[in-house]
């Protein structure tokens, strides 16, 4: 899973919130599908420029992934590449675009599973989800980064040198 970050888990809750604000949501065009709403935070371009760049080429988000080359030429490449310079994996990908990333659904309740692919409230669930568990990540971090700092400024203490 993409490694926790700010601008992630920021995203992750604005894709969330547009489509819990009525976005047009359509898992088979490729702009306002899982990816796709994603594609358009982080990259801020309207859904119908992601959806034209992936016709380029064939298949959905997933076969596209499969098929991702850094260097072909394809609009849709440069589009995944820019995702992955911002810390997304092709896996994230795929598992967005079919809500099957384990770690996230281990997070979820029973009780909404199984997650169905092209249902906006289980995309938003899984795309909060997800956000939930980078900014955990984050805390935990903050959490280490202070402990460490303290640790430094203790030892430190203890090896002054009297003035």
């Amino acid at each position: 899973m993409a490694k926790a970050s700010y601008l992630l888990s920021n995203a992750l809750n604005k894709a969330a919130q547009n489509l819990r604000q009525g976005k047009p949501y359509e898992w088979g065009h490729m702009g306002s599908c899982n990816c796709g709403h994603l594609a358009q935070v982080l990259l801020n371009m309207p859904k119908g420029e992601i959806h034209a760049a992936a016709m380029e080429k064939t298949g959905d988000w997933n076969e596209q992934l499969n098929d991702y080359c850094s260097t072909s030429g394809f609009k849709i490449d440069s589009l995944i590449f820019k995702l992955l310079e911002l810390g997304l994996s092709e896996k994230d990908l795929m598992d967005l675009e079919y809500l099957r990333n384990e770690n996230i659904l281990a997070k979820i309740n029973s009780e909404f599973k199984p997650l169905l692919n092209n249902n906006r409230d289980h995309v938003i669930l899984y795309l909060e989800t997800w956000a939930n568990i980078m900014q955990e990540e984050l805390l935990k971090e903050i959490k280490i980064e202070s402990q460490l700092a303290q640790s430094i400024k203790e030892n430190a203490k203890q090896i002054a040198l009297p003035s």
